[in-house]
């Protein structure tokens, strides 16, 4: 049975991941992408479905386990009645290969400890054909020989073969074994190799080197960031998961590392995260340039140029890790699922789907990187033009929503807003970097959406904007309204649509997305707070003055991460654990937007973080459009 989501940890290549239990078994891997086909699954079944575990033999052993600074290299110590060792965790960056190596090391006494391998490629589909050879010669090696008293276990199934490497293992059943002693001062490196199988075993790894070359390459990128606010220790950790998951050659961002880790266990709402939402993609992007990573963001520029690349009216809400289109959503009988959660699936299919609000946050987040990196890019530009075409084509078409509902299209009032921001960015290309465009079109469009929205949208029996036009549920999606500037977080509208948010969807304090008893999403009822949403809320707090209140969310938050940072999508009150995939790069992406609220608030936000040119903020501030103050907090 998988353990607790919370006790998982992550260790990254920024190509894929693997989930590292701490009961020492890694429970979760796809070679050699984030997408690919599991080859260690247990997370979604048991150890026949895929593990490596290393631990101590001692039952009764104790762990405790951090990460190495500001790194995704994972150190796990182990206290057992004989003695102390260190478990060190890595994916080796940088080298081109698709490692994992895991170093075993005494500290104190002599521990005996036992290595358990069992290899299931394609979803567990595929027993692999197991052998061992004589270990090549390693590169660099002065006297270019290999000992012939080390061996490797080599394992192939298809287009996929490992290597594996160090402690000797030697076959139980389907299983691959070992028991050994590490004393003090002993070191024990096991290291994992995944190549086509095509081509030839791949020379064994200098692992000193690549430690040494990973841990630095960490510890530099986070030395990039500008954060140095109170909430430092959880928004560097944050930063470093949105690393974690942007792939390092196509720029693509995963929504998460996972696929279906049920939002609601033993249910049905099980999908599969691990592709580019443009949405959290988008999302994602604005954070990092807020935190001084351009690098980042021009790749994410060069990634979505290409991804929707060709007619503008083909673009989609979500694509593979390098801008693949076809994502079909199928369900996998080879793993039952998380402790039982069944369907288990792979694909998406709200990849057919039409969102409204997503052109909203591509545009957002370009307009967003022209104004932080100061760069006029005619490409970036062409495309955005290219978009609002589309918004203009699609301009009274309903949709599914930011929550990729399966039951039948609305006019959902988030989606409305986005499409008024993305025709506002549109005119503020225009207006403050003097590109071309027909600017008197996108106003008079951008006035309309927004007449159709405070006529629609907005119950003014309730005091408050609706989920969907003509509507009396409210959506915790609403909290983005402050946020892309279509009004001002204190504005009397936004602030009687958080006092419903607050009657109707919280939840012992944590922020439900909307009710789903009320068959909106077309899905059986049932799910847990949403993280995001909860965070959503501490940044409204913050920018409309309700800095105490937003500091006691934000404090309960941050207890829910579990021991090394991390956060999954959703949280279980009553079971206290988290639920979803994980980590969920929006639940990170919105923790740093809260900490820089409440670092920020009460101080007006500058006029570069603002997006707008200086000598139009006091004016632009005070400018009023259907009623409603306008700014920008993007």
């Amino acid at each position: 049975m998988a353990l607790p989501i919370e006790n998982y940890a992550l260790i990254s290549d920024c190509h894929t991941a693997a989930l590292v239990g701490n009961d020492g078994s890694i429970d979760w891997l796809c070679l050699p992408r984030y997408d690919s086909p599991s080859t260690f699954g247990a997370l979604l079944g048991d150890e026949s479905h895929g593990r490596w575990k290393i631990a101590p033999t001692d039952s009764t052993a104790r762990s405790h386990r951090a990460y190495v600074g500001n790194t995704f290299v994972l150190t796990t110590v182990w206290t057992t009645s004989t003695g102390v060792v260190e478990v060190t965790d890595f994916m080796p960056h940088g080298d081109r290969r698709a490692d994992l190596v895991r170093r075993v090391t005494g500290i104190s006494g002599s521990v005996d400890m036992t290595v358990d391998l069992r290899i299931r490629f394609g979803y567990a589909t595929a027993m692999p054909w197991v052998r061992q050879i004589p270990t090549p010669t390693v590169a660099g090696d002065p006297d270019g020989v290999a000992s012939a008293a080390h061996v490797d276990l080599v394992a192939v199934a298809g287009p996929d073969a490992l290597v594996v490497r160090g402690a000797e293992l030697h076959p139980k059943g389907h299983a691959h074994v070992r028991e050994y002693t590490v004393a003090e001062g002993e070191t024990v490196d096991t290291v994992m190799t995944w190549y086509p199988s095509h081509r030839p075993t791949p020379l064994p790894q200098d692992v000193d080197r690549s430690l040494a070359d990973t841990l630095d390459w960490w510890e530099n990128w986070g030395s990039n960031s500008t954060d140095d606010g109170p909430y430092h220790g959880a928004v560097m950790r944050s930063l470093l998961v949105l690393r974690a998951l942007t792939h390092e050659d196509t720029g693509g961002i995963v929504a998460a590392a996972t696929t279906s880790l049920p939002e609601a266990f033993g249910g049905q709402r099980n999908w599969d995260y691990r592709y580019v939402w443009l949405r959290d993609a988008s999302l994602t992007l604005t954070v990092l340039l807020d935190h001084g990573f351009h690098t980042e963001a021009a790749d994410w520029r060069g990634w979505l140029l290409r991804a929707i690349a060709g007619d503008p009216n083909d673009v989609q809400i979500m694509y593979g890790l390098a801008g693949e289109r076809w994502l079909p959503e199928q369900e996998l009988p080879s793993l039952p699922g998380y402790n039982g959660a069944a369907p288990v699936r792979i694909g998406n299919g709200a990849v057919d789907q039409y969102q409204a609000d997503v052109i909203g946050e591509v545009m957002v987040a370009l307009h967003r990187s022209r104004v932080r990196t100061g760069e006029a890019s005619q490409d970036a530009w062409a495309l955005q033009r290219a978009l609002l075409s589309v918004v203009e084509q699609n301009l009274d078409r309903p949709d599914s929503g930011i929550w990729e509902i399966r039951g039948r299209d609305q006019f959902f009032t988030h989606s409305r807003v986005m499409v008024w921001a993305a025709l506002d960015r549109g005119v503020r290309g225009v207006e403050q970097f003097g590109l071309r465009g027909p600017v008197d079109t996108w106003r008079k469009l951008r006035d309309q959406v927004r007449d159709e929205i405070e006529e629609k949208g907005f119950n003014a029996e309730l005091g408050c904007y609706t989920q969907v036009f003509g509507g009396t549920a409210v959506d915790a999606s609403l909290l983005q309204l402050a946020q892309v500037g279509y009004c001002e977080a204190d504005d009397p509208r936004m602030l009687g649509t958080v006092a419903q948010i607050e009657k109707e969807l919280l939840h012992e304090g944590l922020l439900m997305r909307y009710r789903t008893e009320t068959g909106v999403d077309g899905l059986p009822a049932g799910e847990y707070p949403f993280l995001a949403c909860s965070f959503w809320l501490v940044e409204q707090y913050a920018r409309s003055g309700r800095l105490e209140d937003g500091r006691r969310l934000m404090d309960a938050l941050l207890l829910l991460r579990n021991d090394v940072g991390l956060l999954s999508e959703e949280y279980d009150i009553t079971g206290r654990r988290q639920a979803g995939n994980t980590p969920q790069a929006l639940s990170h992406l919105a923790l740093v937007r809260a900490a820089d609220a409440l670092t920020t608030a009460p101080s007006v936000l500058s006029r570069e973080a603002a997006g707008l040119p200086a000598e139009n903020v006091d004016e632009l501030a005070g400018e009023h459009s259907g009623g409603l103050v306008t700014s920008s907090l993007l």
